[in-house]
């Protein structure tokens, strides 16, 4: 376990962000803990006073980021948390190339879904932080944007257990202002609420009972499988599906969302690349089980070769081109859009800088999915980079 992850009741009472349950906070363990991302907050931590504006950088590619928010039901499959709702309901965020100029920004969530946050979080009101602060941080996207003609690359993204997919916003808009449709997925259940098409927004489910952490990657592969049909078999489901290559499919998740990526691609050839950031895999895959391209980029504290963690018995098994990559400086959350909201809501960071933690998350990721499924070679993933000296090769 991270031997950060020790928190006093004060300092739980003084996270008042975007991310609870054990997402951010769960990393090189099997066992999640249920503690809120700012897992290395001091003891003597206080709640901030001053009003909170979240802003994520500006995506860095020649395109625009269009968003739509779409609800998927499979009606062949029953929850597998919450049996008695009914067939499985997904909220997915689709983000795409669009034209500069169209579309109205998009919220980062829906005032329900902030409202959950808060609540699930015990967010304390001293903080500053309300429903409409948090659904209304500037994301770069834009609702109903004018797509870009053209046919593009299909990546899913998935986040850690306890996060809403909205954490991985910031890589969202950046892989589709670079050429890429991107369907950001919520887990219903699993997190503090992700607003369904009926327009509830159900808690989760699960985050309190640890035993159900193993199950949660298998479920997450019939999740993903279960879009890509939707995505993929005409434009029912998204009215802009004619964007997608279907034949060109990756995923990218964090914590148990980039353990899912794995267990994805071991069911469903159609992924042909994958990339999990800061997770432990659940299991580790065997031999023989992905050999397609695989990327592994981790928090160089507890994600290195040597580590106690599960990664070395996965990097052995991997069986295509592959990658690992360590972050000196990172924490679990670094990969994600929470240190930066975080240090805009005034709470305590790690060492690496947050919109570094960023610039490293979508430049490595982009051009992984750039050299596997574009075919178009990226010199960073070469080796060590002088512009990146955080980040450690170790293959």
């Amino acid at each position: 376990m991270k031997l950060n992850r020790r928190i006093s009741a004060v300092a739980v009472l003084a996270l008042a962000s975007l991310v609870t349950g054990t997402g951010a906070g769960f990393a090189a363990t099997t066992t999640p803990v249920a503690t809120h991302a700012f897992d290395t907050a001091p003891a003597t931590a206080t709640a901030p006073t001053r009003t909170f504006q979240g802003t994520l950088p500006a995506p860095t590619g020649p395109y625009a980021a269009g968003e739509d928010v779409i609800h998927l039901t499979d009606a062949h499959r029953p929850d597998p948390w919450v049996p008695s709702s009914g067939p499985r309901q997904l909220a997915v965020t689709m983000v795409y190339p669009a034209v500069p100029g169209t579309g109205t920004p998009a919220p980062y969530m829906t005032l329900a879904e902030a409202a959950g946050h808060i609540q699930h979080g015990k967010i304390p009101a001293s903080s500053g932080i309300t429903p409409q602060s948090l659904s209304s941080i500037t994301t770069h996207a834009f609702d109903g944007a004018r797509p870009q003609r053209g046919k593009y690359p299909l990546v899913v993204l998935s986040p850690g257990f306890g996060d809403p997919r909205m954490v991985l916003t910031s890589l969202a808009t950046d892989l589709a202002s670079h050429g890429y449709v991107v369907a950001l997925v919520g887990h219903t259940y699993e997190d503090s609420g992700e607003t369904l098409e009926n327009g509830q927004t159900p808690p989760c489910a699960i985050c309190d009972d640890p035993t159900r952490i193993d199950s949660v990657p298998a479920s997450r592969a019939l999740d993903v499988s279960f879009v890509i049909d939707q995505l993929t078999h005409g434009n029912t489901a998204w009215r802009l599906a004619h964007l997608i290559d279907k034949h060109e499919i990756g995923m990218a998740g964090h914590s148990i969302g980039g353990a899912s990526a794995a267990t994805t691609m071991i069911a469903d050839p159609r992924v042909r690349a994958g990339v999990n950031m800061d997770g432990s895999f659940h299991p580790a895959p065997m031999p023989g089980q992905i050999n397609r391209p695989f990327l592994m980029l981790g928090a160089a504290a507890y994600h290195s070769a040597g580590g106690g963690d599960n990664w070395g018995q996965a990097w052995a098994a991997l069986g295509g081109y592959k990658k690992w990559l360590a972050v000196t400086g990172a924490n679990h959350p670094s990969f994600t859009d929470v240190d930066l909201l975080e240090e805009e809501a005034g709470f305590p960071t790690p060492p690496l800088d947050p919109e570094r933690g960023i610039v490293i998350t979508r430049e490595y990721v982009t051009a992984f999915l750039d050299q596997t499924l574009k075919g178009i070679h990226r010199p960073l993933l070469d080796g060590p980079s002088p512009n990146n000296p955080e980040v450690l090769f170790q293959d």
